[in-house]
């Protein structure tokens, strides 16, 4: 195993040998150390990118404004795969040929956990007030369910407050809200690359914001390194390079745990982070969508809540919701903490097209305030296995010699498939892509996420084992692997198929 590669050089990378990593408590997989020296002889990367106007590849149509043409072109450019991936879903009855969707990022593993607890009878209750108008903020008794619940898992110093809570149907929602309220038209959020990318729509349909990305790249730099790691002196760059095109930055994004990478930023990094983000007067969106779906006990994950002192609270925002971590992506319930009152007021307006039913409302409020279900049953099942699917990927990585990072928190591993490449441009990556969507399995590639590194491919392991086993076997087929006799460990969870697709 190698331990993450740390600082970017704008000279030649080299790559020392592989030290203990400290303070980030996560591993990365076999090989990538290899890798990186075999690549250490390319040019630097870009340093930034400033995202390109969307106006500019707006599709044609008589029948639409210029903003609706934008709109348009938005769903027209999303990735065939996953609009051929729900043409051909896979079903172990009805289309045992289908396509395995290994690129979703969706936690399937607990589906009979779930719906047991939401079948109890604690969680159907219909009255007036249900049916009625709410708080377009959210119902009262819920917000003061997610203050209590995030006081508790992010482990803050002292009791967060209901009326700093907003709450919207998903995180999707939450970033467009925040991006419309905090940016001018035009503006820009900084964003580490790579990132997730439906990130540059969700800023962009309502707010008109732009993303300029901080590239992150692969090379180890020394011994207190690891590969994709951001830091100050990168943000500052990317921040001065915009700044130099006459693009306006006003906040920072930030996904902890991350996505795709899977890391865990520590308290230092947090708090350079934050600090850079304070001298600046930027914003800073927080994403904890992943934060209780850490399964590995090394991997330390600390919220920005936890911290004693915010540099700057009044531009710190933090969202979190059920869709990862109670694998609930479908049921659309996400939340806003902010000690920014009049952010909190903008984005409750902008609840108006974005509440929730007062029945979800009720059932999430349940859902949240049973601590004994969460914390005894829940989470130590959900984290177990986790653990189980990520273990059975990983080593069918390490049996096929493919590199990858691996960090302990997330639904997805991050895999170095550019020796699998002719050549290393993103055009080789898209046939590598297509190659494996012709196979039935579909994967995330890296050009989704803004990777400047042709080559590299998100493979999510959150999925039932027999759909983990066909998976692993096509994945192995594209690349030329001899397929195994592909066997989940026995502490890979056994279900029956729900019927459910996600």
């Amino acid at each position: 195993m190698f331990t993450h590669p740390k600082k970017e050089s704008r000279g030649l990378p080299t790559c020392p040998s592989p030290a203990p990593t400290q303070d980030v408590g996560s591993s990365c997989g076999s090989g990538l150390d290899e890798e990186c020296s075999r690549k250490a002889d390319q040019k630097p990367l870009e340093l930034y990118g400033v995202g390109e106007l969307p106006a500019v590849f707006s599709s044609d149509s008589p029948y639409l404004s210029s903003r609706g043409r934008i709109v348009k072109w938005f769903w027209d450019s999303a990735e065939e795969g996953y609009r051929t991936y729900h043409m051909d879903e896979y079903d172990e009855v009805k289309n045992p040929t289908g396509i395995i969707n290994l690129g979703t990022s969706e936690n399937k593993l607990c589906f009979d956990l779930l719906s047991r607890r939401l079948s109890q009878s604690d969680m159907l209750r219909v009255e007036p007030s249900l049916l009625q108008y709410p708080d377009w903020r959210g119902h009262p008794f819920l917000r003061e369910e997610v203050a209590k619940f995030l006081s508790f898992y992010c482990k803050t110093p002292v009791p967060l407050k209901p009326e700093k809570v907003v709450v919207l149907n998903g995180c999707a929602s939450l970033f467009s809200a925040l991006a419309t309220v905090l940016c001018e038209a035009g503006e820009a959020f900084l964003i580490p690359a790579p990132y997730y990318g439906a990130i540059t729509q969700h800023v962009y349909l309502y707010g008109c914001v732009r993303l300029v990305y901080v590239y992150l790249d692969s090379a180890v730099t020394g011994l207190d390194t690891y590969p994709f790691q951001l830091t100050v002196e990168k943000l500052e760059m990317a921040l001065q390079g915009a700044n130099s095109e006459g693009v306006t930055v006003k906040g920072l994004i930030l996904i902890n745990p991350q996505n795709p990478l899977g890391g865990i930023y520590s308290v230092g990094e947090l708090q350079e982070f934050l600090g850079f983000a304070k001298r600046h007067g930027l914003h800073v969106v927080v994403d904890e969508v992943y934060m209780l779906s850490v399964f590995e006990e090394s991997a330390k994950f600390r919220s920005v809540l936890s911290l004693d002192r915010l540099p700057d609270p009044q531009r710190t925002h933090v969202m979190w919701a059920t869709s990862k971590d109670f694998g609930m992506s479908g049921l659309r319930f996400g939340t806003l903490y902010t000690d920014n009152q009049d952010v909190v007021t903008a984005v409750a307006s902008l609840c108006r097209y974005h509440g929730l039913s007062g029945l979800v409302q009720y059932q999430m409020a349940q859902l949240l305030r049973d601590r004994d279900w969460i914390n005894q049953v829940y989470l130590p099942e959900n984290h177990a296995r986790l653990k189980a699917a990520h273990t059975y990927v990983s080593e069918e990585l390490r049996a096929l010699g493919v590199p990858f990072l691996s960090h302990g928190a997330g639904f997805f591993i991050w895999a170095d498939l550019r020796k699998y490449l002719r050549e290393g441009t993103f055009e080789e990556e898209m046939l590598l892509w297509r190659r494996f969507l012709n196979n039935k399995v579909l994967l995330s590639s890296g050009k989704a996420f803004k990777c400047k590194e042709p080559g590299w491919f998100r493979l999510v392991f959150s999925d039932q084992s027999h759909r983990l086993r066909l998976g692993m076997q096509r994945f192995q087929q594209v690349l030329g692997g001899k397929p195994q006799v592909a066997e989940c460990p026995s502490s890979c969870p056994k279900q029956e198929p729900s019927g459910q697709h996600g």
